[in-house]
C-alpha cells in the first residue's frame, strides 16, 4: 500500500493510550474519532476541527503553533512533526554538475519537483 503524504484531514489532536504513550492523531470525522478512541479505552482526548482540511505536516505545524497542546501532548506533536519532516526529505537528493575542476550547475532534486540554481547554464 503506498503512503499518501497528500491526503488532508479536518479534525487532529492528540490521545493517550491505555499503556500511557501519547500519540498525535488525525481524522475527518470528530465524533466518530472521539467514540473509536473511547472504545480503545484512551485517554487525555485532544480533539479540534482545523480550520481547512490539511495534511499530517501542516496540522502538526498548525497544533505546534496553539497554546492548547502542553506536556506529553506537545512533546508528541513535536516528534511527530520531526519525524514527518524527516521523512519528507528522504526523497530529495542534492546534486552538484561540474565539468573539470570547477562546478558548473547546483541542482535540488526531489520526487516531484527539480528546483535549478543555474537554470541558464543547463539551458
Amino acid at each position: 500500500m503506498a503512503k499518501q503524504d497528500n491526503k488532508t484531514f479536518t479534525v487532529a489532536g492528540t490521545a493517550t493510550n491505555p499503556d500511557g504513550t501519547t500519540k498525535a492523531r488525525f481524522a475527518n470525522d470528530l465524533v466518530a474519532r472521539i467514540k473509536i478512541l473511547n472504545k480503545a479505552k484512551c485517554t487525555n482526548i485532544n480533539l479540534m476541527e482545523l480550520p481547512k482540511p490539511m495534511t499530517k505536516i501542516e496540522a502538526l505545524e498548525y497544533m505546534q503553533s496553539l497554546d492548547v497542546f502542553t506536556g506529553d501532548a506537545s512533546y508528541a506533536i513535536a516528534t511527530r512533526t520531526a519525524d514527518k519532516l524527516k521523512s519528507a526529505r528522504k526523497g530529495e537528493v542534492k546534486v552538484t554538475l561540474s565539468t573539470g575542476g570547477k562546478s558548473k550547475s547546483k541542482v535540488s532534486v526531489k520526487s516531484t519537483d527539480v528546483h535549478s540554481e543555474a537554470q541558464k547554464d543547463t539551458a
